[in-house]
């Protein structure tokens, strides 16, 4: 197993100041590391004209007491959801269900962003309305997953990379004419399997082109590289990787020109390891979260929507409320962030057991998507008490044969 010392740690070095990364400080490239040149043509000429309004979209999906509804499933992940409830994966009940989610009433009251999967960004609802345009009349932001999925990384210890830079580019700038306004791009690192510096180093510099592809095309990227659950070890641990690999995410978005006040982070709540005997609290987790925020993240960075880490093969653990305390936990102090939720089954896992595909369960289970999404506002606004849960958010949230 590899060890923490690979992980590349060396003195800080400032960015030239025509880059608009001025000032935000992480450490010296290696020698392995091409250095770019502050003297050629910038990158930033292209980007430029989207600036104002990545900012501007950043700024709306990081707004007091919303979050972020992924809804990105792959077609196959969402198949083994409506197995679930004994549905068939076809394209009508994966339309069903999705317009049973973006036509709740009042969702944009709590969510300010929708991820998107490529066919629902180009689908219509069971009325013939375009999913964006009912997103948008609910002042909620459209946004698309771009990456083409995990593969595994050769030269590594059974570990994964990211792909799908290759026509990302032109898939970006088609999304943003359908459109989207930011992008999801996730990429893992597994703690048993090292994690390798090789490992490590792919994943930020894979996030930091695709963050500035992103950009370059109107796009705001989230960044996600998600530590995955898997493992024995404990939340030290845990926290330790987690610091090595945001350091290395940093220095790669600086590298690459990444406007930081046009970006969102997604970083998982730093917790053990699935199969660790000690489990932590809601305290525990917001006090190491935020411990790994405050000595990684530049206070430039407008939104931290964070995520619950899963398991490779099981998905799930914590179930919807202990998600939603341990975001509320975050919440308690003041921090230069926004600091919210970007939650799939944590606002859906009721929703979709109430409905059961049944239409005249629609309005119960999107009564259900409205209270998780509530209960996630309130913890966004650290005001969450967890008075009137039902038993079934409170179930650890588990999806056997999990698939991104």
């Amino acid at each position: 197993m590899a060890s923490a010392s690979l992980f590349k740690t060396s003195p800080a070095t400032i960015l030239d100041k025509s880059e608009w990364v001025k000032g935000q400080t992480l450490r010296q490239s290696p020698l392995s590391v091409v250095r770019f040149n502050s003297t050629a043509p910038s990158a930033l000429a292209v980007r430029a004209s989207y600036a104002d309004e990545l900012v501007k979209t950043a700024k709306t999906i990081a707004t007091p007491g919303r979050g972020i509804l992924a809804m990105d499933e792959s077609n196959a992940t969402c198949g083994k959801r409506l197995a679930s409830i004994g549905l068939e994966n076809t394209e009508a009940n994966r339309q069903a269900y999705r317009t049973l989610l973006v036509s709740a009433p009042g969702l944009g009251n709590y969510i300010s962003g929708a991820i998107l999967f490529e066919e629902t960004l180009y689908q219509s609802t069971v009325d013939g309305k375009k999913i964006v345009d009912v997103l948008v009349e609910q002042g909620i932001v459209p946004g698309i997953k771009t990456d083409k999925g995990l593969v595994p990384l050769a030269g590594s210890n059974d570990e994964s990379w990211c792909q799908g830079l290759d026509g990302l580019a032109s898939r970006s700038a088609a999304y943003y004419q359908q459109g989207a306004r930011f992008a999801k791009w996730r990429t893992v690192v597994s703690i048993p399997n090292g994690p390798s510096a090789l490992a490590v180093k792919e994943a930020a510099w894979g996030l930091a082109r695709y963050a500035a592809i992103s950009q370059d095309n109107g796009l705001v990227p989230i960044v996600e590289p998600e530590i995955l659950l898997d493992g024995e070890h404990g939340i030290d641990r845990t926290f330790e990787v987690a610091q090595a690999v945001w350091a290395e995410v940093f220095f790669y978005l600086a590298s690459n020109n990444v406007l930081f006040e046009g970006i969102l982070l997604k970083p998982s709540m730093v917790t053990p390891g699935a199969e660790c005997k000690e489990r932590a609290t809601p305290d525990q987790v917001a006090d190491y979260t935020l411990k790994l925020l405050q000595r990684r993240i530049p206070p430039a960075v407008p939104g931290i929507m964070a995520s619950i880490p899963k398991n490779s093969f099981l998905s799930g653990g914590q179930s919807e409320v202990e998600a939603t305390l341990n975001l509320n936990a975050m919440n308690q102090s003041p921090n230069p962030w926004h600091v919210s939720f970007s939650y799939a089954r944590a606002l859906q896992n009721t929703c979709l057991k109430t409905w059961g595909g049944r239409p005249e369960n629609v309005k119960a289970a999107q009564d259900a998507l409205l209270q998780r999404a509530s209960s996630n506002s309130l913890a966004q606004l650290g005001k969450y008490t967890g008075e009137g849960e039902s038993e079934e958010a409170k179930k650890g949230m588990f999806v056997k044969g999990y698939v991104y």
